[in-house]
């Protein structure tokens, strides 16, 4: 008799990154954020704030990228990148 072993897939590894974002200049653009950087393939929660111009998201990183999220940011007029 020949056993197959069953192969559990690796835990979602979640990660929370702080992202500053350009070019928010009223109180509607953290909509076109956050709806930009929601449609990106793994990300899970986004909260952007005009007042900090800035982002904090939540993604899968077997799933997507830093890098990714403020592509999407940016191809809505909104470059981004990740606060160190």
């Amino acid at each position: 008799m020949l056993l197959c072993a069953a192969v559990a897939p690796l835990a979602a590894a979640l990660r929370t990154a702080t992202l500053s974002v350009e070019n928010m200049t009223c109180a509607l653009c953290p909509l076109t954020v956050k709806k930009a950087m929601a449609k990106v393939d793994g990300v899970s929660k986004v909260e952007v704030s005009y007042e900090k111009r800035e982002a904090v998201v939540t993604f899968d990183d077997a799933r997507t990228t830093v890098q990714a999220i403020a592509k999407a940011s940016a191809d809505a007029g909104y470059p981004a990148r990740e606060k160190r």
